[in-house]
């Protein structure tokens, strides 16, 4: 698959970023997320290294990141097991509805 270079901004600095054809729009938003994270970040921490904000900042986003895939894989459990409890009662509503014919 090609890829194609795309100029981002993060922390007023133009970065070229190689990117798949198709997905621009999606680069061009995450980079504008990640500014403002950073930005905010920099507000409230009054760090002004940029390597140490940029690290502060990807943490944060791993903890989000791994804070979700928590809730998504809690999610998908209880699913599995509302899906085995439906098809369990299912069941035995069939079984019973054919004892009954």
């Amino acid at each position: 698959m090609s890829t194609q270079p795309v100029e981002i901004k993060i922390l007023d600095r133009l970065v070229r970023v190689n990117c798949p054809p198709g997905q621009e729009q999606a680069l061009k938003d995450a980079a504008s997320e990640f500014d403002q994270r950073l930005h905010r970040l920099a507000e409230r921490t009054k760090v002004s290294n940029t390597e140490q904000l940029i690290a502060i900042a990807a943490l944060n986003v791993c903890h989000e990141l791994n804070d979700a895939k928590q809730s998504l894989e809690t999610l998908q459990d209880q699913v599995t097991q509302r899906t085995a409890l439906m098809t369990s009662q299912l069941d035995k509503a069939m079984a019973a509805q054919g004892t009954q014919e």
